[in-house]
């Protein structure tokens, strides 16, 4: 005879197995939450030591034979090299730099990074209303390269011989003076110049700062502030005058030309920076190997020597010194605003 009703101890052992395989469950679920975070750093490390895994394309905002560009070339020839993966320098000028960062955002792919100056973005939160990306949270920092030398030049067949016979001929003859900077800070700086001296000259803009350089040495437009690298070869022809650096100091690249503060022009004072930067989710890990690399190519004595006789002094750095150099130059990019009256428009 079989019991209707099973005894406790018998439904114990009825009932255990149902608890066994909750709790099994439960554990099971706790098991793989623990090793998500520790998977994800796993996934980073394999990405670092792993990485390129395909051509890699470096978008930059200026055209061809730009100090930035220099910079770029040589530097990707030396890590497609190492990587042995082809480096590609992707040259998209125009559009205040909005095109080149417009590609690198949108590309949503590690393999696609920017090479540029600081430049070229820190004027757009005064300058423009809208723009497609955020600083702090599309750019990863990932190398710091060098600081450009600027240049506030005068072509050579105005006869103009310093930055106040520019600011002369400007208020004598309005009419006759054409007046470029390259986009973004220094075309920025050339406003604070018209402004601060109440000069009537004509600002000319440009797509491509290369072609700005030719029509300075043509005598189309008479003044521009821009990268040294884009005017060395009028320079060395005779067809432009230097009248002053860029920096607050001079360089031992011109060490005869004045600085624009000596020069009397602090408003002129341009600093920039050219950096490398990759996508917003690229490992920290990866970023720092990459740093380290585009720092063992600049240690590279032809690379620093090429890269400093383009016009620019060698700054090697990883993420956090370009970081830090980028919110310096920010600050530096606000109080030009505020010469210029202009607000924050984002």
């Amino acid at each position: 005879m079989t019991d209707r009703y099973p005894s406790p101890r018998r439904r114990g052992a009825w009932i255990t197995p149902t608890l066994a395989l909750a709790a099994a469950a439960c554990l099971g679920i706790g098991a793989m939450a623990l090793p998500a975070a520790a998977q994800d750093k796993s996934q980073d490390k394999g990405k670092t030591a792993t990485w390129p895994t395909g051509p890699v394309r470096l978008i930059l905002p200026f055209g061809a034979g730009s100090a930035t560009d220099v910079s770029a070339r040589l530097i990707a020839d030396r890590l497609s090299s190492q990587w042995k993966q082809p480096v590609l320098v992707d040259n998209r000028p125009g559009g205040d730099g909005l095109i080149a960062i417009s590609a690198f955002v949108n590309a949503k792919d590690d393999h696609v990074m920017l090479f540029a100056s600081s430049a070229t973005f820190l004027a757009h939160p005064y300058t423009q209303k809208t723009v497609p990306y955020d600083l702090k949270r599309d750019f990863a920092p990932v190398a710091q390269v060098s600081h450009t030398v600027l240049t506030a030049s005068a072509s050579a067949k105005s006869g103009i011989q310093s930055l106040n016979d520019l600011v002369k001929r400007a208020k004598e003859t309005p009419d006759k003076v054409n007046v470029a900077g390259a986009a973004g800070l220094p075309e920025f700086a050339v406003d604070a110049f018209i402004k601060s001296q109440g000069l009537k000259a004509t600002k000319v803009p440009y797509r491509d700062v290369v072609q700005a350089g030719r029509d300075l040495g043509a005598d189309h437009i008479q003044f521009l502030l821009s990268s040294f690298a884009v005017v060395r070869p009028l320079m060395e022809s005779g067809q432009i005058k230097v009248l002053a650096l860029g920096g607050r100091e001079r360089s031992k690249l011109l060490p005869e030309v004045p600085s624009v503060v000596e020069a009397g022009h602090p408003e002129l004072v341009v600093e920039t920076t050219a950096g490398l930067y990759g996508q917003k989710d690229m490992p920290i890990e990866l970023r720092q190997r990459i740093a380290k690399e585009v720092m063992d190519a600049l240690a590279d004595e032809k690379i620093g020597s090429r890269i400093f006789q383009s016009g620019q002094d060698v700054a090697p750095g990883g993420p956090e010194v370009l970081k830090e150099t980028i919110e310096r130059q920010e600050k530096a990019a606000a109080s030009v605003a505020k010469t210029l009256d202009m607000k924050r428009l984002h």
